[in-house]
Formats: C-alpha cells, structure tokens, sequence
C-alpha cells in the first residue's frame, strides 16, 4: 500500500502536469497568435508610417508647384486652387467622421482613409501619363505664352507666336489635367480625415496617462517629418527629366538649371501612393479595443474633474451624456452635432487652445507654404536645393521640438498649468524668433532699367525704363521674369531685355562693359555681396525657430483632449483640425486663388 501511495501520486501528479502543460501550450499559442497586433506600441509604429506618408505627400505637392506651372502652363491661381481643394476634402468630412467614427471601429476606418489616400496620390500622378511628351527646341528657348526669352531683331516669321489652334488644343488638355489633380487632392483630403483624430484618441484610450504625451509627441513628430521626407523627394524627383522613362536622356541638351527643365514631378505620387497603401494595410489588423490593463491604472488626471469611474464599452469610448442611444435614427444623430459642438465650445479652456493653435498654424502655414519660392528668389536658389535645404533643416528641427515638447511634459509630469505655461512660453519665444525675418535677407543688386539705368550704373537721376535703345527691337515681354547675369555684374530681366539675340546667350548688344565676345549672360540673378552670410544667418534662426515653435503643440493636445469629456475626446480633436483649417490654414490659400503670385520661369 505504502508502495503504491507514491506510484499512484505520482500518476496523478502526470497527468495533472500534462493537462496544465497542455493548458500552458495553448495559452502560449493563444497569446502568440493575437501578439503582433494587441500591443499599442505596433499601433503606434503602424500610425507613424502613416502619418509620415501623409505628410510626404502633401509636401511633396507644395515642392514640385513650379514644376506643375510649368508642364500644364497654370497660374499661380490655378495651382493655389490645386493646394486648397485637399482642405475643401477635409473640411467636408473631418466632423461626421471624427464624431461618428468614435464609436465605430477606428483602426478600420484609419485604414480605409488611408487606401483614399492612395488613391488620391495614384490619380495626382495620372495626368502626366494622359497628355503628350514634353517636348522643346534644342538650342534655343521656345516663344512661351508670356513673352521672347531672346531678341528677335527684325522681326521674323516666328514672331507672331505659336500656331493659335496649337494653343487651344494645349489649352484644353491643360483644363482636363487641371480638373484631374483637383480632384485628386480632394481625395486626398477626405482619404485624411480619419488618421489624426481617431489615431490620437486611440492611443490616449491605451496608453497611461503619464505616458501618452510621450505617444502623441512621437505621433506628430513624425507627421511633421513627412514634410521633410517630402521636400528631399521632390528636390530628387525634379533633377530627373519629366519624361525619363519614355525617351533617351543621354541626348538631351539641357540641364536642370535650364528654365525648360521640367522634372519627373509624377514619380514621387506614384511613391507616395504606394507608402500609403502599404501602410493603411496594416490597420485592418488591429481590434476594435485592445486589452486594457494598462490604460486602466488608477491615476491622477491632469485635470481633476474628468471622470474616471465609468467603464469604457467595448470600443473603449464612453458614451456622453448628450448623445443619442444607438438605436436612434441618423437624423436624431445628426441633430445632436450641433448641441454637442456648442458643449465644446462653451468650455473655456478648449476655446482658448483651439484659438492659440488658429493664430500659430496661421504664422507657419503662411511662412510654410511660400518659403520655397522666396528662398529662391530672395537668395538665388534652384527649386531643388530650395527644396533640399527645406528638408534637411527647418522640418527636421521642427520634429526635434515636437518630440522635446512631449518628452518634458512626461519628464517633469507637468499638471495642465504647467502646460500651459510651457506652451506660452514657446509661443512668445518663438514669434521673437518670426519677426527677426523682417531684417534678414539680401540686397536686390544692380537690375537693369529697374534699379539702375542701362549702361551706366551710376549715372544720378537718369530715367529707368526696362525698355532701351539696345533692346528696343526685340518686342520684350514684361510679364515674363526670367532673370540673366551679364557679364557687366548687372541682373537683366530677361535674355531679350539684355538684347540677347543668339540662342546660347552671347553677343548681347545691351553689355557694353567690354568686347563683343564678352558680352554673355547665364541664366538667374546675379550674386549680391555678403548674400551668402546673410542667407546663413536666415538658415540657423529659421531651424532655432522651428524647434522652439514646435514645442508647444504636443502640451496643447494633451490639454485640449484632457479638458473635454473622455468621449467626446475624437470629436474634440476633429472640431481642432477644421477650425485650423478654416482660421488658420484656409485664409491664406486665397491670395494664392484671387490674387496671383509673380512667376517665374
């Protein structure tokens, strides 16, 4: 009996082993299977290449505007209606979705609206394969629609333009192109809607408190990285010819510096789009909630009265007090919009970040949106290293101070006055910052009939007229700005203003500062001295500027989805980017639509 006592035990202690081993294997399996995507740190990493796509693409838009002036022949007009029709997209959608969406499903609908914008980012690139190849006279600078770029002494046969039926066809298939690439920004901008305020409400519901400034600092750091991402692929995808894949470079004659240039600008939406899509893939993976027991640790709020004794429901968003039950029509819903946007904006707190963060994007998206074009022509940059410079300096800062914004609010756990005061703080630092760019730049330099008189630089009081004797056959064009350098120092408006009358810019009769076979221009602005220092000093204020800006845009979020009722948090966060738009971002879209910027060629 003794004997057995250990054989039986022993038996039994197997057999329970073996079924807890089992239960323990399938535990493992179990959790082995749901791991890649229940951890919120994957989510993170999966919104991150998300909104870093997002962001690429809509800079890369703004870097390639010139070049799509020039490939379509469109104003500067046109191409601001093209920027503005993302925001017209965005706007139409951004409430229903970040209401409605709440409550549904949210890393579904984040991917959905990232496969739109693929979508919008594959048609954006569409119109370069649906017209004709880009096409130019070797050895010589065609009659564009804005004037002669050289002399044309005597008059010729090619003096009356281009063939007037050439010009209506081209005018049409402009139109059609035109048309396509709104319409693809409109996609792109409804395709946006889901992403920021889903994907931030998402990971504030599973990350803890203390943690989630460092999450959401991390998010927006790389959404500002896109730009950057955006502007280097637009300065790489502009020095390859527009139309590399279909013909032999190796037998063109020009070079990117060349005002005929025109770069591949369609490439980097074909990128984009394939970022996109790749990226959005990912979101159909993850639950509707994930498990909550990090999210559910009892801590202080950074404001005291947000509740914290409700449950969440499954989709982990609490249902607020003012909306409908779920089995209300979707006109009861609807109706409820209005109450609870009022709700929002009776709170003092919300109102006034919201407000602060109208007037900032205000500032940056008016610096931001032009800066390409006035670093060209303030300090004499090609479209690329404008593009470059963009992109390796001030977007790269700005993701530094987005990022140390979330890290010191975590590191010194700051309270919501804390915050605020970190975020003021910035702000008046960083407009100091602004508003020394009104005494940074370069001189203009000797330009000819506009500054200075032809011929003699230092004649006092002689009449300025782009106009002369020397050029006064050539039936110059003054809405074409097509700047040369003589030889003489002096910036001429154009070859025909400098009377250029050879192809390759030699024997121009308006250079009378040496011999004949000195009298040569190149094309663009002629240096201005000390122009290099000053372009310096502009470089580092604008990095120091960016970086300091940015710090207070993560403590504003964290605040601003603090202040409001937990569920209403994605709502929130949506009534923020349409007021962003329509006070800060939108406004400055319609100088660009009503009023047209200079052009050059």
């Amino acid at each position: 009996m003794q004997g057995k006592k250990p054989g039986g035990s022993s038996s039994g202690g197997g057999r329970s082993g073996e079924l807890q081993g089992d239960e323990a294997q399938r535990n493992k399996k179990k959790k082995k299977k749901v791991s890649c995507f229940s951890n919120i740190k994957i989510f993170l990493v999966s919104e991150c290449a998300l909104m870093l796509a997002q962001g690429t693409v809509g800079a890369y838009l703004v870097s390639v505007l010139t070049t799509l002036e020039r490939r379509f022949n469109l104003q500067s007009a046109d191409v601001g209606v093209i920027a503005s029709s993302f925001e017209i997209g965005n706007l139409a959608l951004i409430l229903f979705v970040s209401y409605f969406g709440a409550r549904g499903h949210r890393p579904r609908l984040i991917g959905c609206g990232g496969i739109v914008m693929a979508l919008g980012a594959l048609l954006s690139a569409l119109p370069e394969f649906l017209t004709h190849q880009y096409k130019y006279e070797a050895g010589e600078i065609l009659w564009g629609a804005e004037g002669r770029d050289v002399c044309a002494a005597n008059g010729t046969a090619s003096d009356q333009g281009p063939d007037p039926d050439l010009i209506c066809r081209n005018r049409t298939a402009t139109n059609m192109m035109y048309l396509l690439l709104i319409g693809a920004q409109v996609l792109l901008g409804i395709g946006a809607t889901p992403v920021q305020p889903l994907g931030v409400s998402y990971i504030d519901d599973h990350v803890r408190r203390k943690d989630s400034s460092l999450y959401i600092g991390i998010l927006f750091t790389m959404l500002v990285f896109g730009p950057a991402c955006g502007f280097i692929l637009g300065s790489f995808c502009t020095k390859i010819y527009v139309d590399a894949v279909f013909i032999d470079t190796s037998n063109l004659d020009i070079t990117p510096d060349d005002p005929r240039w025109i770069g591949a600008w369609w490439a980097g939406f074909l990128l984009c789009g394939a970022l996109l899509f790749f990226s959005s893939l990912l979101m159909f993976g993850f639950p509707q909630s994930l498990p909550l027991h990090a999210a559910l640790e009892s801590e202080q709020a950074m404001l005291p009265e947000r509740e914290h004794e409700r449950p969440p429901p499954s989709n982990g968003v609490l249902r607020h007090p003012l909306e409908p039950d779920s089995g209300a029509s979707c006109f009861q819903q609807l109706k409820v919009i209005p109450k609870v946007t009022k709700h929002l904006l009776s709170n003092p707190v919300f109102t006034c970040i919201v407000l602060a963060a109208c007037m900032e994007i205000a500032v940056v998206a008016g610096f931001a949106a032009f800066l390409g074009k006035y670093l060209e022509q303030q300090f004499n940059l090609t479209t690329s290293s404008a593009n470059q410079l963009l992109g390796m300096t001030a977007i790269p800062c700005a993701c530094l101070g987005i990022f140390l914004g979330g890290l010191l609010v975590k590191k010194f756990s700051l309270s919501a006055l804390g915050a605020i005061r970190m975020a003021m703080l910035v702000n008046l630092v960083s407009t100091a910052c602004y508003v020394s760019f009104l005494f940074l730049g370069c001189d203009t330099g000797p330009v000819a009939g506009v500054t200075v008189p032809y011929g003699n630089t230092s004649a006092p009081g002689a009449a300025l007229d782009p106009h002369s004797p020397c050029n006064k056959n050539c039936e110059c064009q003054t809405d074409s700005f097509t700047p040369v350098c003589g030889a003489d120092g002096v910036t001429y408006l154009s070859a025909c203003f400098a009377g250029c009358s050879s192809a390759n810019l030699t024997g121009c009769a308006c250079l009378t500062t040496g011999p004949p076979e000195n009298a040569t221009v190149v094309p663009g602005k002629c240096p201005s001295p000390g122009c290099q220092e000053a372009f310096l000093t502009f470089l580092c204020v604008m990095c120091v500027c960016s970086m300091i800006g940015a710090m207070a845009q993560t403590p504003s979020v964290i605040i601003l989805i603090r202040t409001v009722s937990p569920e209403l948090k994605s709502y929130a966060l949506g009534v923020l980017f349409l007021l962003l738009r329509l006070l800060g971002t939108y406004p400055l879209l319609i100088p660009s639509v009503v009023g047209p910027w200079p052009r050059p060629r």
